[in-house]
């Protein structure tokens, strides 16, 4: 980790769970972390209880379903930080109606935080990038539902499944546009499966085994700890089948 040493990581979705987690380990591993989500007050006190850490936390205001506030955000960070070294697109949501009863308005939610959002970060994190000639990484956090869709008890959870196959199609995307304009940043798509976070409902941890934000934080860890040659693609973190913990 030595490489990012007072570098520049924006993680969107970082006021709570696997996006707070890894904030905090960021920041404490010296690297100088901007923080992207609508809850303002939990990312302020996030800043508060890392003030005497070895990196800084920034937090930043954003509802990444609007592309005005990415913008915003990020013209902010190249004014006064310069520069974007890594980027962790994390936010996600979900909704647990039917797809064949959905509103249309749940449908492009989904589509805009899943899919819309990481996608305009990207750009808008290459942009900086490039004007650097900067060899960063960008962290897609996906998930197993990106790579088969399951139906829980009621729900095939509507539009995440197919928001999150497209992120993995963008993340590909991205890793070859890269190589055209000669910019060695590396893509890893980050495959989770159902993490403690606040996202699921309480229920399904009595009931489906689990992995933590933690483990989910250590996987990019490890990606981020790679040799400038080489590239983690895909990372699938998984609980144990059948292991329930007490």
């Amino acid at each position: 980790m030595d490489r990012w040493i007072n570098k520049v990581a924006v993680i969107t979705g970082a006021s709570s769970g696997i996006g707070e987690d890894l904030a905090r380990e960021l920041v404490k591993k010296n690297v100088n972390v901007v923080g992207l989500a609508r809850r303002i007050d939990n990312m302020q006190k996030i800043k508060e209880s890392l003030k005497n850490e070895k990196g800084s936390f920034y937090p930043i205001k954003c509802d990444v379903s609007k592309e005005e506030d990415i913008v915003k955000a990020f013209q902010w960070i190249e004014k006064n930080l310069k520069t974007v070294d890594i980027l962790v697109n994390n936010a996600g949501v979900y909704t647990s109606d039917l797809c064949i009863e959905s509103s249309t308005e749940n449908i492009k939610k989904v589509i805009d935080v899943n899919l819309i959002a990481p996608t305009v970060c990207t750009k808008e994190a290459v942009k900086i990038m490039r004007k650097n000639n900067t060899a960063g990484h960008i962290i897609n956090i996906d998930s197993v539902a990106g790579q088969g869709v399951k139906f829980y008890e009621s729900t095939a959870l509507n539009m995440y499944s197919p928001s999150k196959f497209a992120l993995k199609a963008v993340s590909q995307v991205v890793e070859l546009e890269l190589e055209y304009v000669k910019n060695h940043t590396k893509v890893t798509t980050i495959f989770p499966g159902l993490v403690k976070t606040e996202m699921p409902p309480e229920i399904a941890f009595k009931h489906l085994p689990y992995v933590d934000s933690k483990d989910i934080t250590d996987s990019i860890i490890y990606v981020l700890s790679t040799p400038p040659h080489v590239q983690i693609k895909e990372l699938t973190i998984t609980p144990v089948p059948g292991y329930m913990r007490q």
